[in-house]
């Protein structure tokens, strides 16, 4: 990602969208097919035939970890199909030898891991050291462009409410070096290690975003504005906003469901369907932690009153409101699967795999389930 942009240049990347299009980026495990653990050779996997010079597949901080990004699609559905279509290229890419698999964290491998070399991960690697071998976890990012650059910033300032219910849905990374963590995902654990994460910074507008990039820069804390790290960013180079606080699902159509609980939001948000406040971060973190700790299971805070609710009913009457927007973007299906996830989330999936393993480790259970739902049926 180049330097933080002047901000006419990132005005100007988010009014010239026309509609809510949608980009969907995972982040992958790979992994030995035999032993299931972590593949630290994604450079090496990229150079093959069938990945080499293909700009769907790209590399990250860990060395064992490869990235799908899709081009902007119209609607969930194309997005998806897109999705499905990369990972079969990248299962055929990877051969006999290798696996893949989608979850928040890795249910057994080592706490540490290899990095990639590069300008932006060399410095990641000389600031935070260990820290940085840490960074072993996998999320789905999903972009969702929105037109007009105000309006993006106050689509943004909503959701930054509404991630502790999004975190709750995508929770998928119960099973972390072995053991059960007790929590739905130990993903925001292990990435807090590392400054700017979490739930971030409410925005004034546009300009305090481009003037919070320059400081950073200006203050070493970013070689990239790649590294504004946080579970909800406006994407500086592709004009976006980008919500980054679901875990990796184990299967496409669960990334479709909760790609669509996100596209709804956005145009509910976009279009004043939903009015969160811009509410303190402390608060909206309190609810962070119960999602964290008990994904679907537990209970979310009102932001202004307090009110303790069930998060699954929280979650479904989040989704009656935002029908109405899901029919307009063209994904009630994929919206009505959402509900699935609501009464059994990837977490709660991971638990009842390792309930009923026999003749193995849970964990290893919970990791050969994870790459058997890799490809699409």
């Amino acid at each position: 990602m180049p330097d933080p942009p002047l901000p006419q240049d990132l005005r100007a990347r988010f009014d010239a969208h026309e509609g809510f299009t949608i980009g969907l980026e995972e982040e992958l495990m790979l992994l030995d097919a035999a032993t299931l653990d972590l593949v630290p050779d994604a450079d090496a996997l990229l150079s093959r035939p069938l990945l080499a010079g293909d700009a769907r597949f790209k590399r990250e901080l860990p060395a064992a970890q490869i990235e799908i990004a899709t081009p902007p699609a119209a609607t969930v559905a194309q997005a998806s199909a897109l999705l499905a279509d990369a990972r079969r290229t990248l299962a055929a890419a990877g051969g006999p030898g290798r696996a893949f698999a989608a979850a928040g964290v890795h249910p057994f491998a080592s706490q540490e891991g290899e990095l990639n070399r590069g300008e932006v991960y060399d410095h990641t690697r000389r600031e935070y050291g260990p820290l940085a071998r840490r960074q072993l976890v996998f999320g789905l990012h999903v972009h969702v462009a929105v037109p007009g650059a105000d309006r993006a910033v106050a689509v943004y300032n909503g959701l930054r409410s509404l991630l502790p219910e999004l975190a709750a849905l995508g929770a998928n990374g119960a099973f972390h070096a072995g053991a059960d963590s007790g929590l739905a995902s130990m993903r925001p654990l292990i990435s807090r290690m590392l400054p700017r994460q979490g739930v971030p910074p409410a925005l004034s507008s546009l300009d305090a975003y481009v003037r919070a990039l320059e400081w950073g820069t200006a203050a070493g804390a970013l070689p990239s504005a790649a590294q504004w790290w946080w579970e909800l960013r406006l994407h500086p180079l592709h004009g976006t906003v980008e919500v980054r606080v679901p875990d990796a699902q184990p299967t496409v159509d669960a990334v479709a469901a909760l790609a669509a609980v996100v596209h709804a939001l956005v145009a509910a948000l976009a279009e004043g369907v939903l009015t969160p406040p811009v509410a303190d971060t402390w608060r909206i973190d309190e609810n962070r932690w119960s999602a964290c700790r008990h994904g679907v299971e537990g209970a979310l805070a009102d932001l202004e009153t307090g009110e303790r609710r069930p998060t699954r009913a929280r979650l479904h009457a989040l989704l009656d409101t935002i029908g109405p927007c899901a029919e307009r973007l063209r994904c009630p299906a994929e919206l009505r699967a959402a509900r699935a996830l609501v009464e059994h989330n990837g977490a709660l999936r991971q638990r009842a795999v390792a309930a009923a393993a026999d003749g193995v480790p849970p964990a290893v259970a919970v990791a050969a389930d994870l790459a058997a739902r890799f490809l699409p049926a």
